[in-house]
């Protein structure tokens, strides 16, 4: 790696490890400060250069942070849609995952910072800057980019659909299996010899003429190298004093006892759990909201109705849980095991589910909106009518999953696994053909 690309990649992986000091969610001290005044919080900033910037999660939708200091600032799945970030200063920011759709980002400087995954859905971004960047896989569908400085950016698996790069600056910049390249706006942005195609290429005269972009060439290197940052979210816990529930109380069973319980001490839940293994959990309609049930044994447990908004549940064993109409809004569930689950009309709006296990489970009538599944196992999972709407399934295994009806626009299919007992929201069984076309790979397992 060159010594660009080893600074770039520093400054990622450096925000992301120092959020592992974070709370589960965003610091509600921090985010009232900002949304009270800019000015004094960008007076705050300069005075306090060094204070960690905590908003992961964020809810700072159509607020005018215009000018704002956010540089170096976690917003690691944060929602910015519809706000004012005109010639703010996020130079470092981490806002991988992040909903910054239909924002006013005019001449913000983005320099360094970390979009994975962003989404940016029609933003006004006119000359931002996003120079050495990280924009892998982020969505840039019509997003206005004209005069935008992306040199040494990378947007490699990007989607450009329509995007307007009007005069942008694209010199050396990684647009590696980018979609729609071809469909966005290109007229006299500058490319250079260092710039990536989508095809792994280096851009030529001949490719720019083609587009109607200008074409300088530099003194030729090596292609940067990007690190892609693994975020974890802080296993911090709320502040009760001493949690550890004495053994007597550990061993009462009644339903209205129990959600305090598992909030409270989930390590010795787990461990009443083992030794009763018949016993009937049933928490309907309760709210643990923001709860810390890291790893937590909820198999089988009847939780039809509550509510784990923005909860911590990596790892959690919820398999053949009912969870029916569960509103698991932003939640963390990396790794969960939910296997046999019945999720039937549950809310996963923008939950985090890489890796998770959802084989064989009820996800019908189900909202799934923009939830992050890469990785995940849908083996068999009933999707019927389910809504998928800019759901990421990169990766993901649906092998015998029934999408039969269910709204799949903008849902990211990169590399997930099909077979021939696939059924498209079309009714009809998956094909190979439309595999190619979504990006995904069709398997036939031979017996």
């Amino acid at each position: 790696m060159n010594r660009k690309g080893t600074l770039i990649a520093t400054i990622c992986i450096g925000l992301v490890v120092s959020a592992g000091n974070s709370a589960v969610a965003y610091d509600t001290v921090t985010l009232n400060a900002l949304k009270k005044s800019v000015a004094e919080w960008n007076s705050w900033r300069l005075a306090s250069p060094a204070a960690n910037i905590d908003l992961y999660k964020a809810v700072l939708e159509d607020a005018d942070l215009s000018e704002a200091n956010l540089g170096g600032a976690l917003l690691v799945r944060s929602d910015l849609s519809g706000s004012k970030l005109n010639r703010a200063n996020l130079k470092g920011a981490n806002l991988m995952m992040a909903f910054i759709k239909k924002a006013d980002m005019k001449g913000t400087d983005l320099s360094g910072a970390c979009l994975i995954k962003a989404n940016m859905k029609g933003s006004f971004m006119k000359e931002a800057i996003f120079r050495g960047a990280n924009l892998q896989g982020a969505n840039l569908r019509w997003v206005m980019l004209e005069e935008a400085d992306m040199e040494d950016a990378n947007l490699a698996n990007t989607v450009l659909f329509e995007a307007n790069l009007e005069n942008a600056n694209l010199k050396g910049a990684n647009l590696k299996d980018a979609v729609f390249l071809d469909q966005a706006l290109l007229e006299r942005a500058v490319l250079s010899n260092n710039t990536i195609l989508p095809s792994g290429d280096r851009a030529t005269l001949r490719w720019s003429l083609l587009h109607n972009a200008k074409f300088v060439r530099e003194p030729e290197r090596s292609p940067l190298t990007y690190t892609t940052p693994v975020f974890t979210p802080s296993e911090k816990k709320e502040s009760h004093g001493s949690l550890t529930a004495p053994s007597s109380v550990i061993s009462g069973t009644k339903s209205n006892e129990q959600p305090a319980l598992v909030i409270e001490d989930v390590e010795s839940w787990n461990t009443m759990r083992k030794t009763k293994k018949d016993l009937d959990v049933t928490m309907k309609e309760e709210k643990l909201d923001d709860s810390s049930l890291k790893g937590v044994n909820l198999q089988g447990a009847t939780l039809s109705g509550s509510s784990f908004k923005s909860a911590s549940l990596d790892e959690a064993n919820l398999a053949g849980a009912n969870l029916s109409k569960v509103n698991f809004h932003k939640a963390d569930m990396k790794g969960a095991h939910l296997q046999g689950a019945n999720l039937q009309g549950a809310n996963l709006d923008r939950a985090f589910l890489k890796d998770a296990d959802l084989s064989n489970t009820n996800l019908s009538n189900a909202v799934l909106f923009g939830t992050i599944l890469t990785g995940a196992n849908l083996q068999n999972a009933n999707l019927e009518n389910a809504s998928l709407f800019e759901a990421d399934l990169e990766e993901a295994n649906l092998g015998g999953a029934n999408l039969k009806g269910a709204n799949i626009t903008d849902a990211n299919f990169n590399n997930a696994s099909l077979s021939p007992l696939t059924t498209l929201p079309s009714g009809k069984p998956a094909t190979a053909e439309w595999a190619t076309l979504n990006r995904a790979k069709f398997i036939i397992i031979k017996k």
